[in-house]
């Protein structure tokens, strides 16, 4: 049951029919006591400025989770900007100050390296392949530099943001090998699928997965389906698969700890 008691937080795109974040955060909610509840809102991009003026006009939201398209624009309207919200040029975590202002960062990324080690994945000198130069591309792209990976290539069907991308990284990691590549993800140790396509039945692939092939992990930034097409096709070729949930699973602490909802972990 919610009271009225009951602090609020959401989470906000374009869809939403597909996000995870309500599953997960009100499962931690019950599991240690906490009177909060988080709900999906669905914000067309017309809407944006709009809908953003509304939750902030909610003086019971706490804060809320930004998923695509929305993660640069959100950006734009926040009154302070974390360390990896500049980085990255786009949030994630939205969270109300005690003086009524709002604050955003970016854990996208962070969350990603974090389910990767979790599923035993070390990233630290691997050559990574990115499908997407956006939000979350942009996210995983400096987490998985800073965690110290060899090489970054990425594909983006417009070149000129996938380069800019490139840069930025290059800029903020000097070691680290960048290149903008082509549908085929050979020669690299991991493949990430980084776009919202595959979200729908219709959506083909972000890149060549018939092309991919062992030892190669591929990995999923969408969470529903949770096992994609992408992942069904680059399992049949013998590829280890790793889905999009773990991202989220990731960076759930640390969301928790961003809001101020962290709990230490039961004992075993």
């Amino acid at each position: 049951m919610v009271a009225g008691t009951a602090r609020l937080f959401a989470i906000i795109g374009d869809p939403v029919g597909h996000v995870r974040t309500p599953i997960v955060f009100n499962a931690y909610f019950a599991e240690h006591g906490i009177d909060a509840v988080c709900v999906p809102i669905h914000i067309r991009p017309e809407d944006l400025e709009a809908g953003i003026a509304g939750l902030k006009a909610i003086a019971n939201l706490d804060g809320f989770i930004v998923t695509a398209p929305h993660k640069a624009r959100v950006m734009q309207m926040m009154d302070q900007l974390g360390l990896d919200g500049e980085l990255v040029g786009a949030v994630n975590t939205v969270r109300r100050e005690q003086d009524g202002s709002y604050t955003g960062t970016m854990l996208d990324g962070h969350g990603f390296v974090t389910g990767l080690a979790r599923a035993g994945y070390e990233v630290r000198g691997k050559r990574v392949y990115m499908a997407g130069a956006g939000g979350a591309s942009s996210a995983l792209a400096f987490a998985l530099a800073g965690s110290g990976i060899k090489a970054l290539t990425i594909f983006n069907r417009t070149r000129e943001r996938g380069e800019e991308l490139l840069a930025r990284v290059k800029a903020a990691f000097p070691a680290v090998e960048v290149a903008f590549g082509t549908r085929d993800p050979r020669g690299h140790d991991l493949a990430v699928n980084a776009t919202p396509l595959g979200l729908e039945p219709q959506d083909g692939f972000s890149f060549d997965v018939e092309k991919a092939e062992p030892p190669m992990l591929v990995a999923e930034v969408l969470m529903k389906p949770e096992t994609t097409a992408l992942l069904h096709a680059a399992a049949a070729k013998g590829c280890r698969i790793h889905q999009g949930k773990h991202m989220l699973d990731g960076q759930r602490d640390l969301m928790m700890a961003y809001f101020g909802l962290a709990r230490p972990a039961a004992a075993a």
